[in-house]
Parts: C-alpha cells; sequence; structure tokens
C-alpha cells in the first residue's frame, strides 16, 4: 500500500548528525544542493553549490581563519556579492560532516557559546589535494559576485537619479553664466572625487 513519500528531517531543527552528506543534499530555499556527479545548472534560481563543492568552500574559508557558523555564512555572502546566502540548515551539517571527518575541528566560546570552527591537519591536506577544485570555486563565487554587483545600491540608484533631475532643473531654467557653470563642475568633480574614493 503507498503511503506517500517519508518525512524528511527538517535542515532547520538543529544540528543533525547524518550518515552521509546525501541526507541533507536537498532543495534548500529554491536550491538544489546535490551531491558530486549531479548536475549544477538547475532550474528557477539554480544551483549553486553541491554538497561536496559546499564542503571545499566552508574548509577554505576556516583554512584562512577559524569561524563561527555564521560568519561563515556571512564570509560566503560577502565572496559572491550576496548572489546567494546559505541557511543554517546547509551550514551546520555541512560543519557536522567535516566534524565526523576529522577535517574540522570545533571547540565551544566563552560560557558555552557559539562553537569555533579551525582546520585540521587532515583537511588542510584534504583541501590541497583538491586545490584545482577549490581555485575554480572561488573563481567561480567571484563571477557571481561580479555579476550580482552589477547592480548598484538602491541608496546609489537614488541618488544618481536625484543628481540627474537636479541637473535637467537647473539647466532647464535658462543659460549659466561662467561662475555658474564653473560652480556646477567643481560640485560634479568633488562628486566625483568622492565617490573614488568611497
Amino acid at each position: 500500500m503507498h503511503h506517500g513519500h517519508p518525512h524528511h528531517r527538517h535542515p532547520h531543527h538543529g544540528h543533525h548528525r547524518h550518515g552521509h552528506d546525501r541526507r541533507f543534499a536537498r532543495r534548500e530555499h529554491g536550491l538544489d544542493l546535490h551531491p558530486f556527479g549531479h548536475g549544477r545548472h538547475g532550474r528557477g534560481g539554480g544551483r549553486f553549490f553541491a554538497s561536496g563543492d559546499l564542503r571545499l568552500v566552508i574548509l577554505q574559508l576556516i583554512a584562512e581563519k577559524p569561524r563561527h557558523g555564521y560568519e561563515l555564512i556571512k564570509g560566503i555572502e560577502e565572496r559572491v556579492g550576496g548572489a546567494y546566502s546559505p541557511s543554517p540548515g546547509v551550514i551546520y551539517p555541512t560543519l557536522t560532516l567535516l566534524e565526523d571527518l576529522g577535517h574540522v575541528a570545533a571547540e565551544a566560546g566563552e560560557g558555552g557559546g557559539k562553537r569555533l570552527h579551525r582546520i585540521t591537519e587532515e583537511g588542510r591536506a584534504f583541501l590541497e589535494a583538491n586545490r584545482p577544485a577549490v581555485e575554480a570555486l572561488l573563481a567561480r563565487m567571484a563571477e557571481a559576485g561580479r555579476r550580482h554587483g552589477g547592480e548598484p545600491a538602491p541608496q546609489v540608484l537614488r541618488a544618481m537619479e536625484n543628481l540627474k533631475m537636479a541637473l535637467r532643473l537647473r539647466l532647464g531654467r535658462g543659460p549659466l553664466t561662467e561662475e555658474q557653470a564653473n560652480a556646477i563642475a567643481a560640485a560634479l568633480d568633488a562628486a566625483a572625487t568622492g565617490v573614488e574614493r568611497a
């Protein structure tokens, strides 16, 4: 008798331990996170990382400096320019797996607070053995960041439109004297300098 699909454990219910990474290779907020060997083009938002790729990215970030789980989420967000934000339900099971594999060691924070994750010698060796894949992933993340970062932030767009409107209104009031033209040019040059230095 068919009883429908069995219920999977929800990825947000704490730090579950899984027998292997396919347990948490599931659709996570519209992103298919599959183990190695599966397609990555996906539908809709597409797949950003296969689970094996995510392990390498997390190891790379922890190799750079020990990090808490939320720092890994922010670190990945920064690398991809906000194009993708992994949920705790993806990050923490991956960290658990890396601990089980001996690639990462975790220590409790002060007062039993958030755990800090450090890379082990085994983890560093695994990272180096997979260096070409790691470099390819970092390049793909940087490219995603460049593409996503092509649109200015909302406040920048507002300011750009405000500047264009101010110019149109001022120039529409009639011819400028040399003094007025110099003042407007100086204001625009000052804005350009400020943007370059930002």
